[in-house]
């Protein structure tokens, strides 16, 4: 017989585990010492992209998670700040404040996303 404790931490866990695994792969990418393609201008635009559609799915995941968009969108680009310091630990790559507030634009993105679905069901 499940009890009420058990669903609770169940459903916590359903929330909270994909937005943790997501962090996860963004902390793992943010790991490798180079990820340029050397397709020059295009490059540039692959890892903006990149930077965009990993945050809006973080957005997303975290907004599922916390039912409180600002608060989504805060831890969001608080994690944003936390990976690009990480950046700077590693060889060959850097961390910028542009990319802060591009990790940031996605993951309000994310949650502009998540608040639709949400009102539709």
């Amino acid at each position: 017989m499940s009890t009420p404790f058990a669903t609770t931490r169940r459903s916590a866990l359903s929330l909270w585990v994909p937005v943790l695994v997501w962090a996860g792969v963004i902390f793992a990418f943010s790991a490798v010492p180079s990820l340029g393609t050397g397709l020059g201008t295009w490059d540039l635009v692959l890892r903006k992209l990149a930077h965009v559609s990993e945050y809006a799915l973080l957005g997303l995941l975290l907004a599922r998670a916390t039912r409180r968009p600002a608060v989504a969108v805060a831890l969001a680009a608080a994690y944003a700040m936390t990976d690009e310091i990480h950046q700077t630990f590693v060889q060959g790559r850097h961390g910028a404040p542009l990319d802060v507030a591009i990790d940031t634009a996605g993951a309000l993105g994310g949650v502009l996303v998540w608040l639709r679905w949400s009102r539709r069901g």
